[in-house]
């Protein structure tokens, strides 16, 4: 009979576990592959919504605002932090605007009465362009005729201009036909999260119930996308 050479079975025993081990090895790879691959599928956010037959369009990533230090209609120095917390719909303009402004802020004062009562109540924010006679107690004056929703920034009109860039906007001094000062302004409305980040543009013309539904749209969409990496 022949006879098994010595080692032989220690060899063989030696390569079932080799074999052994490889197969947990690619099992525990498949499993952690398939992990890989299916979780961020789930958490993957909610792509934004197009809302482009309502004349708004929706940042898939909001956008950060530069840190800026200014004064708000109420004369107390406020930081970039003030727009956290809350929704807020920005416009750029000045007090002394003669139609586009106080179209635009009364527009917004009756989208405010549209927006369903199971929403967030947003804040609305004029940053003025024309900080040298927009003071702190002109702008509350003004801005009192449209509603307590309503509050403006003031102050440093470099530091306003960025503020203004950071939303799509810009604003341009001019003098008029008689001599006085007028401001060329963009006429958007930009809305901003309770991050403090912008997350919409919306251009005009507007109606108010129609920004009623975008801003119901967006509040939805970022309430599905915080569960969703919440979960």
């Amino acid at each position: 009979m022949a006879q098994t050479p010595p080692g032989t079975s220690k060899r063989a025993i030696r390569r079932t576990l080799i074999i052994l081990i490889m197969v947990v090895a690619a099992v525990i790879g498949m499993m952690v592959a398939r992990q890989v691959l299916l979780v961020p599928e789930a958490e993957a956010p909610e792509p934004a919504p197009d809302l482009s037959t309502l004349n708004a369009y929706v940042y898939d990533e909001a956008r950060p605002i530069t840190p800026f230090t200014l004064i708000d209609d109420q004369g107390n120095t406020v930081h970039e932090d003030a727009l956290k917390g809350h929704w807020t719909f920005a416009f750029i303009g000045y007090t002394y605007c003669p139609d586009i402004c106080p179209a635009t802020l009364s527009m917004l004062s009756r989208a405010d009465k549209a927006i369903p009562d199971d929403l967030p109540d947003p804040a609305y924010l004029l940053i003025s362009g024309d900080p040298e006679r927009d003071t702190p107690e002109r702008l509350e004056e003004y801005l009192n005729f449209f509603g307590e929703p309503f509050m403006g920034l003031t102050g440093d009109i470099d530091t306003l201009r960025t503020l203004a860039q950071d939303l799509n906007g810009v604003f341009v001094h001019r003098e008029g036909a008689n001599g006085e000062v007028l401001v060329d302004h963009s006429a958007h409305i930009a809305l901003i999260n309770p991050e403090g980040k912008m997350t919409a543009i919306l251009q005009p013309p507007f109606k108010p119930e129609a920004v009623a539904e975008i801003f119901e749209k967006i509040y939805a969409w970022a309430l599905e996308n915080r569960q969703r990496t919440s979960s």
